[in-house]
């Protein structure tokens, strides 16, 4: 009998039917979810500082129309903002302040690993679904939106779209993704770090059942000054096998290189998983407090817009 592990899902020849996924992009963001991410809008939970004047407030002192205060003038201010009022009640020159409009970029990263190609609801279509409703409230307030996914078939990215007029080309981008192979995360997160456009929100979408592990990744996402959730897509055959049909003698293949294993479901085999998914999932999550990471388990028997209307929001990624 083969040890039971949780790094990564295997295909069972009585795996459940997977849930298919959106073929179109109505079918990814349908017109009563659209309604209500009007309302909505991404934060972050630090001040940035972005390229273009946008959307975001920062501590900068500035010039937008929002007031902040006065300071003394001192030689070589720009006397356009010298209030005039105050000089004439006291001969002493003031300069108006104001709190600078900052832009917000957006990056969701999208796992489209082999092992995302499974559950019900299958994990990769609950991702797709879950990056085209973040991406779009990013599109509705102008933000800097970028999609990116990683995988076997390398890293592959939407870059610097704004406004909603870009809705559709992001969702077709999305409905081209194929989840296969392994993930290659530390290399497209150094990628994606590297090749950032001012300072900005990542969301990663992933299952983070990763051979290489997930620390390098990660760090590499943190480093480059990003504000980063991890929202952790977990399938319920993962959470809980037995409930799901998994039992007796099974062959397991591996969904990224096909590797096989024949196992004997037991009652101690399933208590020795239930352990090591509990510790896998126990070192994400403090790794991610340590480096200032918001982590968000999400199950994909949960509604995707019940994830974004009240968890995401109770996160502290969107308001």
């Amino acid at each position: 009998m083969t040890d039971a592990t949780p790094s990564r899902p295997a295909a069972t020849s009585t795996a459940p039917a997977r849930t298919a996924r959106a073929r179109t992009v109505d079918e990814l963001l349908d017109s009563a979810l659209i309604a209500r991410l009007d309302r909505l809008d991404v934060v972050s939970r630090k001040i940035f500082a972005g390229k273009l004047q946008g959307e975001r407030r920062s501590k900068r002192r500035g010039r937008s129309v929002e007031f902040a205060d006065f300071r003394p003038y001192v030689h070589g201010d720009d006397l356009r903002f010298v209030d005039w009022n105050i000089y004439g009640r006291l001969d002493r020159l003031f300069l108006k302040m104001f709190l600078e409009e900052e832009d917000l970029s957006l990056l969701v990263a999208i796992d489209a690993s082999g092992s995302m190609a499974y559950g019900t609801p299958e994990k990769f279509a609950y991702a797709a679904r879950l990056a085209m409703a973040l991406g779009y409230v990013g599109l509705v307030n102008r933000n800097r939106v970028t999609l990116a996914s990683f995988g076997g078939g390398g890293l592959s990215r939407l870059a610097n779209l704004r406004g909603r007029r870009r809705t559709r080309e992001m969702g077709q981008w999305i409905l081209d993704r194929v989840p296969e192979g392994a993930a290659g995360f530390a290399d497209a997160m150094k990628a994606l770090a590297l090749s950032r456009q001012g300072r900005g929100v990542m969301v990663v979408l992933s299952d983070f059942l990763l051979r290489e592990g997930f620390e390098t990744g990660l760090a590499y996402a943190v480093g480059r000054g990003y504000d980063v959730f991890a929202v952790e897509i977990v399938a319920p055959e993962e959470a809980d096998p037995a409930a799901h049909g998994l039992a007796g003698d099974l062959r397991l293949v591996d969904l990224e290189d096909e590797s096989e294993a024949e196992v004997t479901i037991t009652p101690a085999l399933l208590r020795r998983y239930r352990e090591r998914l509990d510790a896998r999932a126990a070192a994400l999550r403090e790794h991610c407090v340590r480096r200032g990471i918001v982590h968000v388990p999400v199950l994909t028997s949960r509604p995707v817009e019940e994830v974004v209307l009240e968890t995401l929001r109770r996160r502290g990624l969107l308001k």
